[in-house]
């Protein structure tokens, strides 16, 4: 058991390998370790900026800033 609401169970042995099962409620994400840390690292890569992102968004507010002074 992990806490109250998730439960490994050992499926089976054969040689090197063990098959688990795993129960846990369905607002609790399960995941190998090689996919979490996949997901991990996209993330981290989505949040960061790129050039092109920044100079878009400088363009923006420059826009943004000029037409405020015009009003």
């Amino acid at each position: 058991m992990i806490g109250d609401q998730i439960e490994i169970t050992v499926l089976g042995v054969e040689g090197d390998n063990v098959r688990i099962g795993i129960s846990a409620p369905s607002e609790v994400d399960i995941f190998r370790k090689e996919v979490y840390v996949s997901i991990q690292e996209a993330n981290k890569q989505s949040v960061i900026p790129t050039k092109d992102h920044v100079q878009v968004l400088m363009k923006q507010f420059q826009q943004s800033s000029f037409s405020k002074k015009n009003e």
